[in-house]
C-alpha cells in the first residue's frame, strides 16, 4: 500500500522565499547552469537533501534530481558516462566533480515490512510523498517559474529544526529510516516532533537484512556528526550501538587521523569495528592496550599477526606503548635475508625463519651493529 497520509498537525502556514531569491539561490548551486543548458526541455526537479541545503544557505552539494519521464534517458543527454540502475529507474552521472543522481519520478509500494519497495511510474507528487522526512519531501523545478513544491509542510519544519516522517507506518515500510532520523539529527541539528520520536522508539530492525543495516551504519560512522548520531542510536537502543560507542569512535578517529597511523587500517572499517565492535576483537584489543612489554622486540611480537582494526582499537583503547611500535619499530628491517643464511649452509625451512626473528629481535633491542653482527646472531638462533 503507498503510504502518504500526513502525520501529526500542521504548524501554523510559513513563509515561503519569495521566487527571485530561490531563482538566484537556484543559479548560484554548483553544476544547476550546465544542467539547465543540458536538459533544456525536459521536466526536471532539484529534490530532497539538495531543495533542504539549499534553503539553509548551501551552494554546493550533491545533486538530486527527479525527472518526470525516463531519468536514464535525460542523463545521456548529458553527454556523460552515465551509471545506470534499470530497476529503480535511476542514473548517476559525475559533473565537474559533483555528484548528479537522476531518478524518474515515482511511487513506492512495500509487500512486507522491510522489504525494498515495488516502484511504478508517477507524478512528482506521488515521489514527494514517499520520502523518509518532511525535510526531504521538498522539490524545486529546474526550468520555468521557480517556486518551491512543498506539499508537506517540510519549510516549516525547517525553520522549526524539527525532523517529522510523512505517515504513521514510515518506519514499518523502511526500519531503516529510523537509523538516518539519527544521522540526519545529528548533523542538522534537528529534534525529532513528538509523533516521530514515539514511532521511533517502537522501531524495529528485525524485518531488515544485517547487510542493509550495515550500510546505514557506514553512512552514519563516515558523517561529520556520527558521534551525536551513535549516541541517538543507543538512546533508542536500534542496531546494536551501545553507550560507549560515541566514545569509541571518537577515540578511534583521532587515532586514524594521525598520520603515522593512517596506514595502519582501513579508516572505515576502523570506525565501523568503533561504533558496534565485535565482542572478541573487542576483548583482544583490551588485552593488548594493557600489555607492558619490556623491549622493544617483546612490543614486535605482540603485534605481529594482529588484525589491523585490533592494533587501531588497541591504540584508541589507552594503549600508548603502541605509538612507538607505530613510529619505530615496525619500521625496523634487517640488512641480511635468508639467502644469505642459506649461503652459511642453513638448511632452507624453519631454521631460516628461525634465525631472521633473531636477528631482528636483537636489532630491535640495540643488540647487534651492523649486517655482519646480524648475520652472527641470526646463524646462532637458526641453529
Amino acid at each position: 500500500m503507498v503510504r502518504n497520509a500526513p502525520l501529526g498537525i500542521m504548524s501554523t502556514p510559513e513563509k515561503r522565499p519569495d521566487a527571485p531569491s530561490l531563482a538566484s539561490r537556484l543559479e548560484a548551486l554548483d553544476g544547476i547552469a550546465k544542467l539547465r543548458r543540458s536538459l533544456s526541455g525536459s521536466r526536471v526537479y532539484l529534490v530532497g537533501g539538495a531543495v533542504r541545503d539549499l534553503l539553509r544557505g548551501a551552494t554546493r552539494a550533491d545533486l538530486d534530481l527527479v525527472v518526470e519521464g525516463d531519468a536514464v534517458a535525460v542523463a545521456s543527454g548529458l553527454g556523460l558516462p552515465v551509471r545506470a540502475h534499470d530497476r529503480f529507474g535511476t542514473a548517476s552521472v559525475d559533473l565537474d566533480g559533483l555528484r548528479v543522481d537522476l531518478a524518474s519520478a515515482r511511487r513506492e509500494r512495500y509487500e512486507r515490512p522491510g522489504a525494498l519497495p515495488v516502484v511504478e511510474p508517477a507524478p512528482l507528487a506521488d515521489d514527494l510523498a514517499r520520502r523518509d522526512f518532511t525535510v526531504n519531501a521538498m522539490g524545486l523545478p529546474l526550468f520555468g517559474a521557480v517556486e518551491l513544491i512543498d506539499p508537506h509542510g517540510g519549510l516549516g519544519d525547517l525553520e522549526a529544526r524539527r525532523l517529522r516522517v510523512l505517515h504513521p507506518l514510515s518506519f514499518v515500510d523502511d526500519p531503516t529510516r529510523a537509523l538516518r532520523a539519527a544521522r540526519y539529527a545529528a548533523r542538522l541539528g534537528f529534534e525529532l516532533e513528538p509523533a516521530t520520536a514515539e514511532l521511533v522508539s517502537a522501531t524495529s530492525l528485525e524485518s531488515v537484512s544485517a547487510e542493509r543495516i550495515e550500510a546505514e551504519l557506514r553512512r552514519t560512522v563516515l558523517d561529520g556528526a556520527a558521534s551525536a548520531a551513535l549516541r541517538l542510536l543507543a538512546s533508542w537502543g536500534l542496531a546494536g550501538v551501545d553507550a560507549g560507542a560515541a566514545g569509541r569512535l571518537e577515540a578511534v578517529r583521532e587515532v586514524v587521523s594521525d598520520p603515522a597511523w593512517a596506514d595502519v587500517a582501513d579508516r572505515e572499517e576502523a570506525l565501523m569495528a568503533a561504533a558496534v565492535p565485535d565482542a572478541r576483537l573487542e576483548t583482544a584489543a583490551l588485552r593488548l592496550a594493557s600489555a607492558r612489554p619490556s623491549s622493544p622486540s617483546e612490543g614486535v611480537a605482540l603485534t605481529r599477526g594482529r588484525p589491523p582494526v585490533e592494533l587501531v582499537a588497541a591504540r584508541a583503547a589507552g594503549g600508548a606503548w603502541l605509538d612507538e611500535w607505530v613510529r619505530k619499530w615496525r619500521n625496523v628491517g634487517l640488512e641480511i635475508d635468508g639467502e644469505d643464511l642459506m649461503a652459511r649452509g642453513v638448511p632452507e625451512g624453519p631454521a631460516v625463519g628461525r634465525g631472521l626473528a633473531g636477528a631482528l629481535a636483537a636489532k630491535l633491542d640495540g643488540k647487534t651493529a651492523g649486517r655482519d653482527d646480524e648475520l652472527r646472531v641470526a646463524l646462532a638462533a637458526a641453529s
